[in-house]
């Protein structure tokens, strides 16, 4: 009979010269990374598919609030969780305390390999395809720029915390400017003509949910930094709710913008509704300061995704001795300077596959979400465990309205993963096959919990 050794306890990240985190990051700083990475270039690409599968403008308007409203109940989830257990690796240590580090390792697993590198190569091409609008340099602009994205976003947060932080706050207020521009553009053209309504007058609310939701994603990136936030356990839950409070009114503020320059019809009937509003205010300037608003606001993902992704491949790190590397904080900067470069180096791998495909876009959408929302529905279900487990943890947050809230947020999250194997294609299959690939590679690794993360 094979006897199977249980995991060794280790001394503390600072105890064992690997470096732990200090409580650097201030709730301005959490906030602009909540909005910066959920504004994205989602809300430039989606309303036209949301147009599309509404009944009527108000269909339209309730589907953006609803979404916002679904994204806040995620945020109080996630605030209970972080008030709980803030640690390096947010989703990773969530995962961790409630299911164990073999579980956990597939969910930091497919972060660095499918997740987060993932969207960082996604956010990297739509900076890419927009900078190329305006300065083109050849063939393969949009990958070079992409690549060049993927370099800039990593070697700012290896430089320091402090100043991937700064950065992100200057970038985020660049992207809300950005979007402040269309929406006024929007609401001072006249009202377009009346044009057909699309689905005969009726909604289809699911297909407009999966785009709304996909739209307002990355709002659960905050609670990476949650060990170097001050005061984390009360603060967070408040801060992501403020966050995501913003930006739900300059969605909505959007669509009416949308709604009013081109009307239900020619906003289902464009591919790009905001550059169609900006091109008939401004001319072709217009829809050049767009090309330059969706790149600046793509940017501000990748940076804000880079900060929080390298966090969980550092909490990885701290679980199995033999990626021990990855665990390795640099305390004069504040950052985990080889996590980075390993989720760089994946990120650039992913750009330089989509170069060769068709749609690099599509590719690293279908690639990202099946395995990103089955691991959202876990998390949201650890917050059953965690409570019927450990019933006397201190929990300076709790999410009102228990059980119905989580509930609603566990089933949304199930919906949007049907949803996303539903509709993708051969991308969600590789996807998959990575995630099945870490556990092949978990069969050669040995969890080693620390006082970190020991349950």
């Amino acid at each position: 009979m094979t006897h199977i050794a249980p995991p060794r306890l280790r001394p503390s990240p600072a105890a064992d010269g690997i470096g732990a985190p200090r409580q650097t990051l201030r709730g301005r700083d959490v906030f602009a990374i909540t909005v910066g990475i959920v504004i994205g270039a989602g809300i430039f690409r989606t309303p036209a598919v949301v147009a599309g599968a509404a009944g009527s403008e108000l269909a339209l308007i309730l589907a953006w609030v609803a979404g916002g409203l679904l994204s806040i109940v995620g945020a109080l989830c996630y605030g209970e969780l972080a008030s709980a257990y803030p640690a390096v690796g947010g989703d990773y240590h969530f995962l961790e305390r409630a299911y164990g580090p073999r579980l956990a390792f597939l969910y930091g697993w497919a972060r660095l390999a499918v997740i987060q590198t993932g969207s960082m190569a996604l956010l990297a091409y739509v900076f890419g395809d927009y900078l190329a609008a305006i300065l083109p340099i050849g063939t393969y602009s949009s990958s070079i720029y992409a690549a060049g994205a993927i370099l800039l976003v990593t070697a700012v947060n290896w430089v320091g915390v402090r100043l991937g932080a700064r950065v992100q706050r200057w970038l985020t207020c660049a992207e809300v400017a950005g979007l402040l521009v269309v929406i006024v553009a929007g609401l001072m053209l006249a009202p377009a003509d009346a044009a057909p309504r699309p689905n005969g007058g009726e909604s289809a609310a699911g297909l407009m949910m999966v785009f709304v939701l996909l739209t307002f994603g990355g709002w659960s990136e905050a609670v990476y930094v949650s060990a170097e936030l001050k005061d984390a356990p009360r603060r967070m839950a408040w801060i992501m709710v403020a966050a995501l409070a913003l930006v739900t009114l300059l969605f909505v503020l959007a669509n009416i913008a949308f709604l009013n320059a081109l009307g239900l019809g020619g906003m289902a009937a464009s591919d790009a509704v905001a550059a169609e509003v900006m091109r008939r205010a401004m001319g072709d300037a217009g829809a050049a300061l767009l090309s330059l608003t969706v790149a600046v606001a793509a940017f501000t993902s990748a940076n804000a995704t880079a900060i929080t992704g390298a966090r969980t491949a550092c909490a990885l790190g701290r679980s199995f001795a033999q990626l021990r590397w990855l665990a390795r904080w640099e305390s004069g900067r504040e950052t985990p300077g080889n996590a980075l470069v390993a989720q760089g180096t994946v990120a650039l791998l992913l750009v330089a596959l989509g170069a060769l495909a068709p749609d690099g876009f599509r590719l690293a959408v279908e690639y990202t979400a099946p395995v990103f929302w089955f691991f959202l529905l876990l998390v949201g279900m650890s917050l059953f465990v965690l409570r019927a487990r450990e019933p006397e943890r201190p929990r300076p947050f709790r999410v009102p309205l228990y059980p119905l809230l989580p509930a609603i947020f566990c089933l949304t999250s199930l919906y949007l993963l049907y949803s996303s194997v539903a509709y993708s294609g051969i991308g969600a299959l590789v996807g998959i096959a990575v995630l099945a690939a870490g556990g092949l590679v978990l069969v050669l690794l040995r969890p080693t919990l620390t006082k970190e993360n020991a349950p």
